[in-house]
């Protein structure tokens, strides 16, 4: 068989692990890639938005010291920011590491602040897919706190993927808003502080809304400008490392 055509070593092993542990989720599959699979080489990637605490309780409980990325696109809520210094001290949590855009980058393509309006796609690609990637070099897999019933375009989200040649963990992939919630009230977790005005997924303040009852709950996000992603969670960008606006 030719070079090209053969499977990448990634696929194969997120193949494996749901092979492995494809019946398991939550802290039992939290265990897992934590201590068993990937220990030491894993880190969790997190918004602290309105669902975040539940994943990262999970993981302090598992492993406190996990490394935890949080992307500051420096246009988040003031409320986030005090919400993740409530969740690391509440959870314990002793890795944190916030990241964001360089100054010189910011100052090249984004000099009056304005990018999310001319290129929205751009913007998110500066301030939080290049920071992210730069953060997780050298990690061999990464978790996500994303679910299914989330959004229609997250409606097959595996347990196990692959993006950039990593391994991609999401272990609440399969969880409803029942279980969430039940989640949140048995281990007495804080709420987002915006969420009970009607954001019910939370990022730039520029570019999130309250979402209308009954809709997905990340109608909230870029409304109106049909983009569903930021950027992070999607495969070969159409940005460069640099564009001209």
């Amino acid at each position: 068989m030719p070079e090209g055509n053969l499977t990448p070593p990634e696929v194969l092993r997120a193949a494996e692990l749901t092979e492995r542990y494809g019946t398991l989720d939550g802290t039992a599959l939290m265990l897992a890639v934590l201590k068993e699979e990937f220990p030491g080489t894993i880190a969790l990637v997190s918004s602290f938005g309105t669902e975040s605490a539940v994943l990262l309780a999970l993981a302090a409980e598992v492993d406190p010291a996990v490394p935890v990325i949080f992307v500051d696109t420096g246009k988040l809520f003031g409320e986030t920011l005090r919400y993740r210094d409530q969740l690391v001290t509440r959870l314990g949590l002793t890795d944190v590491r916030t990241v964001g855009a360089g100054k010189g980058d910011l100052a090249a393509a984004d000099k009056d602040g304005l990018l999310w309006q001319k290129a929205p796609d751009a913007c998110c690609h500066l301030r939080k897919t290049l920071p992210l990637r730069d953060a997780l070099h050298g990690f061999e897999a990464w978790i996500t706190g994303r679910k299914r019933f989330q959004a229609s375009t997250r409606a097959a989200i595996p347990l196990f993927e692959t993006q950039d040649r990593q391994i991609k963990v999401n272990p609440l992939a399969l969880w409803d808003r029942e279980r969430l919630d039940e989640e949140f009230a048995r281990r007495d977790l804080p709420r987002h502080p915006l969420e009970e005005d009607g954001f019910l997924s939370i990022g730039c303040y520029t570019c999130t809304e309250r979402v209308a009852p009954g809709a997905d709950p990340r109608s909230g996000r870029w409304a109106g400008l049909g983009k569903t992603e930021c950027g992070i969670h999607t495969t070969n960008s159409n940005y460069s490392d640099a564009w001209t606006i």
